[in-house]
């Protein structure tokens, strides 16, 4: 890295041409950072759905070309002027919504949604000055939740940026920069299922067994899967959950199964699938007096929860949460602590590895339904 700061660096990039078409692997130009920016070198990046979602461009305002990537780990290789938190050579973990730390929602200790930096899909170019890092033979190429990791190096808003712990594996915490923490966080730091107590997840996709570690991890006796797919079924067994329901082989709604099962209803249930009905069932499968939902799943943005408000006269609890509850630069590195002293077992989150060139392997094994994360060496 020595020697580039200042300068635009040539490097290869996945760049997204088109929706649904695979990504080519090319060289692109990453121009210097610019005040408040960051310029990092990648060294592994994983594959989540989300990316996956706006490369199929369903349901929202296609843009490209575009670098998609958000969940990623690297070095930092030259910063902007007035960065001083972050140096060359510090290892850190990008992160699809930040914290400026002088807005009222990064002062507040109950919230992690910063005025300045929060996510934002639709915005494609720096927030500094409205103009993208990144190019091919002169033509603009598109950021993505300001992060865009499927580039050996990228330019990231320095509020975006965690910096950790420089003797942690950067192949398995680079998990924590969006799906681990956004499930684990969910039930550790929202729902707070106490020891002993039951817990329902909706959904076991990546994030649902995140979800479902951190019941385990709570001490949770009883986690209920709750999905469509049986065939996720085997898999959920390993992140702790001790009983599986498939609302399809069920006669009456699922809430009521729960409720059955769990004499009157569940102590805690986070929902993990952005289906409108699972939102509505997380929170009628609840027990009346302490019960608490977590959305987490983001709704098609024409839905409407619909409920008898005698759920909340019962004093069952509602709740939602963005990224966990974790503030990216203050709490990141501690989540990372956690991994490094046992705490978290982040290894079976990984059931892939590939390539950079071999990208779009990790596109169609997520798209086949057969990956939880898959790596992405950025050496390769």
């Amino acid at each position: 890295m020595e020697g580039t700061a200042g300068k635009v660096i040539k490097c290869r990039a996945a760049v997204a041409w088109e929706a649904g078409k695979p990504l080519v692997v090319q060289e692109v130009e990453v121009a210097p950072p610019q005040a408040m920016e960051v310029r990092l070198k990648i060294l592994y990046t994983s594959l989540c759905h989300t990316d996956v979602y706006f490369w199929e461009a369903k349901g929202q305002t296609p843009v490209f070309p575009r670098i998609l990537g958000h969940e990623a780990a690297g070095i930092v290789e030259s910063v902007g002027e007035g960065v001083t938190e972050l140096a060359p050579g510090d290892h850190v973990l990008p992160v699809f919504t930040g914290e400026c730390k002088e807005c009222a929602h990064c002062k507040s200790e109950e919230s992690n949604m910063c005025e300045l930096l929060r996510i934002n899909p639709d915005r494609k170019v720096m927030i500094g000055d409205g103009q993208t890092r990144f190019s091919v033979n002169g033509q603009p190429i598109y950021h993505f939740l300001g992060t865009s990791t499927f580039s050996e190096y990228t330019v990231v808003h320095a509020g975006c940026v965690a910096k950790i712990n420089p003797q942690a594996p950067l192949d398995k915490v680079c998990v924590l920069s969006c799906g681990f923490c956004t499930g684990f966080g969910a039930t550790v730091n929202v729902a707070k299922p106490k020891k002993g107590s039951t817990v329902a997840i909706f959904g076991l996709g990546a994030v649902g067994l995140a979800a479902a570690e951190g019941a385990r991890v709570a001490g949770a006796s009883r986690i209920i899967g709750v999905d469509l797919n049986p065939d996720r079924f085997e898999t959920a067994k390993k992140f702790g959950c001790t009983e599986l329901v498939n609302p399809r082989e069920h006669t009456k709604p699922v809430q009521e199964v729960l409720a059955e099962m769990t004499n009157g209803g569940v102590d805690r249930a986070v929902e993990c699938t952005g289906n409108i009905n699972a939102m509505i069932q997380a929170l009628e499968c609840v027990h009346d007096g302490w019960g608490v939902a977590v959305l987490v799943g983001v709704p098609h943005k024409d839905a409407e929860f619909k409920t008898h408000p005698i759920h909340f006269l019962n004093e069952k609890t509602l709740k939602g949460t963005f990224y966990g509850n974790y503030k990216p630069r203050t709490d990141l590195p501690a989540v990372v602590e956690q991994y490094m002293a046992g705490e978290l077992e982040l290894e079976k989150f990984i059931t892939h590895n590939v390539t950079f060139s071999e990208i779009n392997t990790a596109f169609e094994l997520m798209l086949k339904g057969q990956s939880i994360r898959c790596i992405i060496h950025m050496d390769g």
